[in-house]
């Protein structure tokens, strides 16, 4: 158990919460959420003790261990993968250090015996004897090859050393859990035994997530840092998203009646619960809510941005052909042989752990890099808007945000800018910062705007969800979900991929695989398909 009594966070003159006071309890995951920069990593940091609050205190329950995701990738470079994991136990590495260092010494004492056959027990205790292998199958069951395991950290890639530092986090059943971005760097498979694991986890996981599957499916509450508080509520995040806004449109209608308020939560409660899957964390979840009164349920401040893609004209059928299609980067393959033929309506996932390869793709088909061989055609209807990973070179110059929205749209009367940037969430003296001084959530809003000014029929989208809030989010895959137009996307945000493709193309070094009229999901749980990535991958290798 973790509790925290009246804690409150300052920095300079901005209050990020005050006064909070919550009782984090075994056998739940509770999912922190918060606007960009509510302060959600800070939080992790002062309930682990890695950061101060400005009052207030947590008290953790004598004996309990507190694991946490680090985000520090240099840290454990001179220590192999297997070191680094077993580190997460510190307890049990000092012991093993302590062992090594007495039967290390020479001359041997009987009080050095005495001392070794102490941290023996302890060792034992510990379960130390099978350290080794739980760490070894813990970095397996995260995608790093055996062969690696004894490999320094230094010598391994940055998506390497993430899944080694969630290893690192996960090894030896800690009592608490705090894990901040733990779905970032890695593959679908990788993120599925994830959600698995904290599903049977028994103890107490707190984790920040921008991933709504994900949250989705491991969490039994929402901590919400909302108005400068700290609200607890039972059930996942679309139950919190949803719950919050009955509850704003209940107390619109005013003239509603207790007992009508309570009937439709309770409906609106049952048809949850009886959503619950067969998980530890879907039953817990179940029991909470069947307990939930109308006076649990609080409105939500937060704004959504207002997200739709309008047509200025349909594109013809035959949209786009790519023709033996090859691409290298510093002699590494990222596709060869694509022979794709793409038409209108398509709204088309591209997929597949090499997410350079997407992107270079995307470039290619946008004229911003040459292929090494083959073709492409556009229909000579269509009309692209194109939303890169990396939008840095779009706001090096100093304009205000509605001067920089001006340059890319057909109306540029100022009434009409800076109406479009107020539902963009960019309203009064927002609207009049300049560019270059932008957060990341904010230049995301931007280019998103940008898009829309531009109406097109083609929407080509390299990792729309990075920088953006759980809000943003939401309303991008609603805009994205009645767009009628095509969409080309790729994304490691697992409901948007769900939700809005019609066609899955999985890319990789050695071909691709190309689905039609399969949903993400149904592509994941396909026995076929799992056996023909398999040869493809083992054929890479």
């Amino acid at each position: 158990m973790i509790s925290v009594n009246n804690v409150s966070l300052q920095l300079g003159q901005r209050k990020l919460f005050s006064g909070v006071n919550i009782v984090f309890s075994p056998g739940n995951c509770y999912g922190l959420i918060g606007a960009n920069g509510s302060g959600k990593s800070t939080f992790l940091r002062i309930l682990s003790g890695e950061s101060d609050s400005t009052a207030g205190e947590v008290v953790i329950a004598p004996g309990k261990r507190v694991s946490t995701l680090r985000q520090d990738q240099f840290a454990f470079d001179e220590y192999t993968a297997l070191t680094t994991v077993i580190m997460g136990h510190k307890k049990l590495y000092e012991i093993m250090l302590a062992k090594d260092a007495i039967y290390a010494k020479t001359p041997f004492t009987d009080e050095d015996g005495m001392r070794a056959a102490e941290l023996e027990g302890e060792f034992t205790e510990l379960q130390g004897w099978s350290a080794e292998s739980d760490a070894a199958k813990l970095l397996s069951e995260l995608g790093i090859e055996e062969t690696l395991h004894t490999a320094h950290m230094k010598q391994l890639e940055a998506g390497q050393k993430v899944r080694i530092l969630l290893a690192q986090a996960l090894f030896a059943n800690p009592d608490i859990l705090l894990l901040d971005e733990p779905t970032n760097y890695l593959d679908v498979e990788s993120s599925m035994w994830l959600e698995e694991f904290l599903c049977d986890f028994e103890n107490t996981a707190i984790v920040v997530s921008h991933d709504r599957h994900f949250l989705d499916k491991v969490c039994t509450h929402i901590a919400d840092i909302d108005s400068g508080k700290i609200h607890v509520y039972p059930g996942n995040y679309t139950f919190w998203s949803e719950a919050s806004q009955l509850a704003a449109r209940q107390r619109s209608e005013s003239n509603k009646k207790i007992e009508e308020r309570r009937t439709e939560l309770k409906e609106f409660i049952m048809r949850f619960a009886g959503n619950a899957s067969k998980s530890r964390q879907a039953t817990s979840r179940k029991k909470i809510l069947e307990k939930l009164t109308i006076e649990d349920i609080e409105p939500s401040s937060r704004k959504y941005p207002y997200i739709n893609f309008e047509q200025e004209r349909e594109s013809g059928n035959d949209l786009l052909s790519i023709d033996n299609l090859f691409k290298a980067v510093d002699g590494q393959g990222m596709f060869e042989r694509l022979n794709i033929t793409i038409h209108k309506g398509d709204k088309i996932a591209f997929v597949g752990p090499n997410d350079l390869a997407k992107t270079i793709l995307f470039q290619i088909l946008m004229n911003e890099s040459p292929a090494d061989s083959g073709t492409f055609k556009w229909g000579v209807s269509t009309t692209r808007a194109y939303y890169p990973r990396d939008n840095s070179a779009f706001f090096s110059q100093k304009l205000t945000v509605v001067d920089w929205l001006r340059q890319y749209s057909a109306n540029t009367e100022q009434e009409f800018i800076r109406a479009f940037l107020g539902r963009m969430l960019f309203s009064g003296e927002e609207s009049l910062k300049p560019v270059n001084v932008l957060s990341g959530g904010e230049k995301a809003r931007c280019m998103l705007a940008r898009m829309m000014v531009s109406q097109p029929n083609v929407l080509i989208l390299d990792e729309p969800t990075n920088h953006l809030d759980l809000e943003a989010i939401t309303s991008l895959n609603r805009g994205l979900e009645k767009f009628r137009g095509t969409i080309l996307f790729s994304s490691h945000d697992h409901q948007l991929v769900q939700t809005i493709a019609n066609r899955i193309i999985e890319i990789t070094p050695q071909g691709y695989i190309d689905r039609v009229d399969t949903t993400f999901d149904e592509y994941l749980s396909n026995e076929q398909i799992k056996q023909q990535r398999h040869e493809l991958y083992a054929t890479t290798h």
